[in-house]
């Protein structure tokens, strides 16, 4: 069955990696520099047929994903583990094999952008992810979980406002990652 939604990558090698496995259909950033007409054109397939951003899992898909999220609204974003997509020197969607490309497309969350803080900077600290000699750690595993990737304690707070998490789910989350 084909994806409705287009999926927006980074390069020409991760469309023929989804394509290899799935029947979609895929646009290209070619990289961090994107265009006014790609965004113009980004936004008019998400009005017609939704999009969801797959990105690499670093600075510069990170800073991509940034940029299209906050210039077209709702978005769906789909995120991959670094270690699920790795070669000895590279990481990227490309290196991915395709259970863990089916996970990440199972698991897309919506960006709203008019985010409404659904979680305190404070509880999110009494947590402990930040500070601590396991917070790295904790931040991994809830990104694992909740399939929002690898990240600092700054996005990792910000992703989880902007899905919608709140201190009693983040807070049973963390309970059963110390169980």
């Amino acid at each position: 069955m084909k994806q409705k939604e287009v999926i927006v990558v980074e390069g020409k090698h991760d469309s023929q990696k989804l394509k290899s496995f799935f029947d979609v259909d895929t646009i290209e950033t070619n990289g961090l520099h994107l265009s006014k007409e790609k965004i113009e054109c980004i936004k008019s397939l998400n009005e017609k047929r939704g999009v969801i951003l797959f990105l690499d899992p670093d600075s510069a898909g990170e800073r991509i994903r940034k940029r299209l999220n906050d210039a077209i609204p709702n978005l769906k974003n789909a995120f991959i583990d670094k270690k699920r997509c790795r070669t000895t020197k590279k990481v990227g969607i490309e290196h991915a094999d395709k259970e863990a490309l089916k996970e990440a497309l199972e698991h897309v969350l919506t960006y709203d952008k008019e985010i409404r803080e659904s979680l305190s900077y404070e509880a999110y600290l009494s947590m402990g992810f930040q500070g601590q000699e396991d917070s790295r750690m904790l931040r991994r595993k809830v990104g694992e979980l909740l399939f929002l990737g690898e990240c600092n304690s700054k996005t990792l707070f910000k992703r989880l406002n902007m899905f919608q998490i709140t201190d009693v789910e983040l807070k049973k989350i963390v309970e059963d990652i110390y169980e």
